[in-house]
């Protein structure tokens, strides 16, 4: 079966293959995107971190990474690759915005966080459930942060006056940027410090606020419980 083909399936054969919902950014950006426009699709979950994690995630993707969507024979890896796919297959959901000016920075902020952040990664790593003392925050660290918050605050001026995301309802660049406000929660970072005028500890209350949100975080919950047992 080819793409083209299965462009014309209903979105309910959709599997999107996860990684710890406590550790993977990486899954959680086009997990939120389904369940924010109300696309039916299952699950598989790989654990991560533990030495067969590798071998399971090749079973399922090319890549050896998660996450990848699963449509019947067909694989696409790479988070916003998945993205891209979804809001080409439902374009009803609006998962970019309209305006042809907004969809372009949209676009972009998108690729950048894709890209980019190298210091936040690696120095603030996803520990979803975690509360935890920030790291030191060097040159790199506190240029990332700033750029963060400046993308922020810059699309919510300029596109988001119909609604608490960045262009206003909910698109695929909040899906990439919430796993950063996981991280500034979990290691206590006070936007203000970094030039916030309010408007970006808002928009990131937004989205930790989403009732998707509040199930990944039960998911994660329930996955650490189920170790501990």
């Amino acid at each position: 079966m080819t793409m083209a083909e299965g462009s014309k399936m209903t979105a309910n054969t959709y599997t999107l293959v996860i990684g710890d919902k406590n550790l993977s950014s990486w899954s959680l950006r086009p997990w939120l995107a389904l369940k924010q426009s109300g696309i039916p699709f299952t699950e598989d979950c790989v654990r991560l971190r533990q030495p067969d994690s590798k071998t399971q995630i090749l079973r399922r993707s090319p890549s050896g990474k998660v996450p990848a969507l699963k449509i019947e024979s067909d694989v696409v890896w790479d988070s916003l690759a998945i993205l891209e796919l979804l809001a080409e297959r439902h374009p009803e959901c609006a998962l970019w915005p309209q305006d042809d000016e907004a969809r372009a920075v949209a676009r972009s902020i998108s690729a950048e966080m894709h890209a980019g952040f190298a210091a936040l990664r690696n120095e603030m790593p996803m520990d979803l459930l975690g509360r935890l003392p920030s790291p030191p925050i060097d040159a790199a660290l506190q240029s990332d942060i700033k750029r963060v918050v400046a993308i922020w605050n810059d699309a919510r001026a300029q596109f988001g006056s119909d609604g608490p995301f960045l262009f206003g309802r909910f698109s695929n660049a909040d899906a990439m940027y919430a796993p950063v406000a996981t991280r500034f929660r979990t290691y206590g970072v006070d936007l203000a410090r970094y030039g916030d005028d309010g408007t970006g500890a808002a928009y990131a209350a937004a989205l930790l606020a989403l009732p998707a949100m509040a199930e990944w975080t039960e998911g994660a919950e329930a996955e650490a419980k189920f170790r501990q047992e």
